[in-house]
């Protein structure tokens, strides 16, 4: 199997065809929306790994609390 790589030519003329194609207006919205989209998902993503964090201390410390069995 061949590996596909983009070279500088290939970035070069996907850049010429999304300002062709969006204009040199609304790329900054663009970028801008992409953005705060990227910064959601990290912060949905750092949310639930500190709920996943939490429910796995929570959980381990519960038998502890209730004391002896016997």
């Amino acid at each position: 199997m061949i590996a596909w790589t983009l070279g500088p030519t290939e970035i070069f003329v996907i850049l010429v065809l999304v300002l062709l194609l969006f204009g040199a207006k609304r790329l900054p919205e663009l970028a801008r929306s992409l953005g705060q989209g990227i910064r959601e998902f990290r912060k949905s993503v750092k949310e639930i790994s500190e709920d996943t964090d939490d429910t796995d201390t929570g959980s381990s410390s519960k038998p502890s609390d209730r004391g002896p069995s016997g």
